[in-house]
């Protein structure tokens, strides 16, 4: 049975992520200085928490490696500002979310998807989740679709906080997080080295660590030891993310999920995208 949690998570994420993919967003990060898909993705995504160290972002991000953010930060903030960042970054989704939705960006259903996440925002806590709390200290939107946007963002980052702590209670560094994900079939083998960007050496480090814990059998296929962590670590997410729905309570959860799925119609989904060709504009500034 699928947790509340996790049930909310999906609610949201696909409203948040349209940031990843919309081509205004990405004409508008571009616009303000920002070169190509990972700079705009590490820049605006930590912006809130002002020009950070690449040190800072690594923390925040171990699923990647040090290389790839290092090629993206700290160059973006000598090409825009934080509040600049994020200026474009409400810019650009206020164009996409309009496209998108259509008649629906100002209608009662995203009123009403505001005022539930926000009250589901108001239970949640901001320890050990700096990212959530970097989004959560912002001021909220007038325009109702971008205040969606922004909780959906705030709500995400909870969760997504709550899964680094839950990576970091099994003691998985970021290529044995990915690596792990890839094994179980939670994720496309490229995703280790394409996307996270983790080099031969680091992965074949990582590998060795895991078959000395057991996770790894001498073919490199996940055990039933890499099964079972990889379950606590979902389990641990949905526990440490799951409070602040519980506090809202079924029926809220409910309507909140019902009106975001119906939202969620007009928004594509991750199969129906061409992550290739959103990856190869990266032009990035190293």
């Amino acid at each position: 049975m699928t947790s509340i949690s996790r049930q909310m998570w999906e609610a949201v994420e696909r409203y948040h992520q349209l940031c990843y993919w919309a081509p205004e967003v990405r004409e508008e990060g571009t616009r303000a200085g920002l070169k190509g898909f990972w700079m705009n993705y590490f820049a605006t995504r930590v912006a809130p928490l002002g020009a950070v160290s690449p040190e800072t972002v690594q923390s925040l991000f171990f699923y990647y490696s040090a290389d790839r953010i290092h090629r993206a930060i700290p160059d973006a903030w000598s090409f825009a500002t934080p509040n600049e960042i994020l200026a474009a970054r409400f810019r650009g989704m206020d164009q996409a979310l309009r496209r998108e939705l259509g008649s629906l960006f100002d209608s009662q259903e995203v009123s009403i998807a505001v005022d539930l996440a926000q009250q589901a925002i108001a239970a949640t806590s901001g320890t050990g989740r700096t990212l959530y709390s970097g989004w959560n200290s912002l001021p909220w939107p007038d325009e109702p679709h971008l205040a969606l946007w922004q909780a959906c963002t705030v709500l995400r980052e909870h969760r997504s906080g709550s899964h680094l702590l839950a990576l970091a209670t099994e003691e998985l560094d970021g290529p044995q997080s990915v690596i792990t994900q890839v094994a179980v079939n939670e994720a496309p083998v490229d995703w280790i080295q394409h996307e996270a960007g983790w080099s031969d050496a680091a992965v074949e480090e990582a590998k060795k660590l895991l078959r000395a814990r057991g996770w790894l059998d001498d073919a490199d296929q996940a055990t039933a030891q890499c099964y079972e962590g990889r379950r606590r670590v979902e389990a641990l997410t949905d526990s440490f993310d799951g409070r602040h729905w519980e506090q809202l309570g079924a029926d809220k959860c409910t309507e909140l999920s019902e009106v975001m799925n119906a939202l969620n119609q007009h928004l594509p989904k991750d199969d129906q995208l061409d992550w290739q060709e959103i990856y190869v504009t990266d032009h990035e500034s190293k």
